[in-house]
């Protein structure tokens, strides 16, 4: 078991905390105090680039792009994460390995915080490990939900879906925004930011105790723990959720949360909040829209239907079967006019490395699980067969074709809740962004939409 270290040995003491905080006020920079300095140089550079190349093409774009969900469309400004279609998601320039290696990272633990992964999302800079164990102290005072939102959570039937509830009381929590009040109170909309930032902050550091109560009310178990202040975002989830003493549970969460919580402006989540942010919603009501657009199957349900199509596979052809048997399984699904789940992306045109960072995690962890190995075998041979049957321009696994099976290892079996870690996650990046448009005076975005009549019309007037 891994020393405790000194600041979290004073920390289990109460008084100790308001005594750190002073201490860390008189010695790091807030990350706060640190936007306040990047945000007028970056607006400086965002008048630079808008006057050089502001009247310049991103291209041409197709009838078929309109009609086929905007694919390849350029018409976002993103700018915690570049998704490359060779090297995978880039956050602020660095890749999944760089992060893993540069982030800081937990006493005695080996995966990145995503205390730390937030800090690089919204300056662009590594933090240091003060700065990181800061941010988590905190998260940890912030994190109490309204006693209302308590009650709205546990008035929920066990039946509604876990990421309904999340919704819900994601939504509720717009009661106490800053932003809200601020904007009603006539704020100059330089000031945006600020309270944006405030009620971004107050979300991140309330998701643990909504995703812990929701758990619960959901599945059942004891009554909530309350967030210890000397620990981190990862390991007060993972007490909440009621897996807190597995230590590694906890370094899966790390790495969980940090590789799942940003992925370009386009994914449907993502770009959910942005819009509804753009119409001066505040952050609890651009990421409840977001978690909305989450939950649908062809977004946020995709680890959950790869790990019903293994789990099928195992009891169909027996936890150690040979590649053939493999084989034949992965050949009927494709022949029954079914996709192989976790296995293409729409931009990736390589593995993700989303998916080989959780392997090399099992590899570590898990090497001899039933599951592991199966999915170790996929890995081995759908790439091949989608080829052959000409099924896939990418035929390479995506971040979903591992993460349900590192879940269920650990005993998270309860498949409708996956989601909602999913939502914990991408709120990282969601709220970055909103942060960032806000302090940029980013507009109301409003594309321009044709019927399918307007189309043929335009087109049938140049014949």
């Amino acid at each position: 078991m891994a020393s405790i270290s000194p600041l979290r040995s004073a920390l289990r003491t109460p008084s100790a905390l308001p005594r750190l905080s002073r201490a860390y006020a008189a010695k790091a920079q807030t990350l706060k105090e640190r936007m306040a300095e990047l945000i007028p140089k970056e607006i400086e550079n965002v008048k630079a680039i808008r006057a050089e190349h502001g009247n310049k093409s991103f291209g041409e774009y197709t009838v078929d792009q309109a009609y086929g969900g905007m694919r390849g469309i350029k018409g976002m400004i993103w700018e915690g994460s570049v998704l490359d279609a060779d090297e995978g998601i880039r956050f602020r320039g660095k890749t999944i390995p760089e992060c893993q290696e540069l982030l800081p990272k937990a006493p005695g633990g080996n995966e990145p915080l995503p205390e730390a992964l937030f800090w690089l999302l919204l300056t662009g800079e590594v933090p240091t490990q003060e700065q990181c164990t800061a941010l988590s102290a905190d998260w940890a005072a912030r994190a109490a939900i309204p006693k209302f939102v308590e009650d709205l959570i546990d008035s929920c039937p066990s039946t509604l879906h876990p990421m309904s509830q999340f919704s819900l009381a994601v939504t509720a929590l717009n009661h106490d925004s800053a932003f809200a009040q601020a904007y009603q109170d006539g704020i100059n909309k330089r000031e945006y930011w600020k309270t944006t930032f405030d009620d971004s902050m107050d979300l991140i550091a309330k998701l643990p105790n909504i995703a812990g109560r929701i758990y619960r009310n959901t599945y059942g178990g004891d009554k909530l723990p309350a967030v210890d202040p000397s620990a981190d975002y990862s390991q007060n989830l993972s007490t909440l959720l009621g897996f807190g003493e597995n230590e590694k549970f906890v370094e899966l969460m790390r790495l969980y949360l940090t590789i799942h919580s940003d992925h370009e402006g386009g994914n449907v989540s993502a770009h959910t909040g942005h819009l509804v942010g753009s119409a001066l919603s505040d952050p609890f009501l651009s990421m409840a829209a977001a978690l909305n657009g989450l939950a649908g199957p062809l977004h946020g349900l995709a680890n959950q239907e790869v790990l019903n199509w293994v789990a099928r596979m195992q009891k169909e052809i027996g936890e150690d079967a040979s590649d053939e048997k493999v084989s034949e399984y992965i050949w009927k699904t494709l022949n029954g006019g079914q996709v192989i789940p976790g296995y293409g992306h729409a931009v990736l045109r390589k593995t993700d490395p989303r998916y080989q960072a959780q392997r090399e995690f099992a590899l570590k962890h898990l090497p001899d699980d039933k599951l592991f190995k199966l999915v170790g075998q996929l890995y081995k041979l759908v790439p091949d067969i989608l080829l052959a049957a000409g099924k896939a321009k990418n035929p390479w696994p995506n971040v979903d074709a591992h993460s349900g099976v590192l879940l269920t290892h650990y005993g998270f079996t309860n498949q409708n809740f996956y989601t909602v870690l999913f939502g914990v996650s991408r709120t990282f990046g969601v709220v970055s962004q909103l942060i960032w448009d806000r302090a940029l005076g980013m507009p109301l975005e409003r594309p321009k939409s044709y019927s399918s009549a307007a189309i043929k019309a335009m087109f049938d007037a140049k014949k």
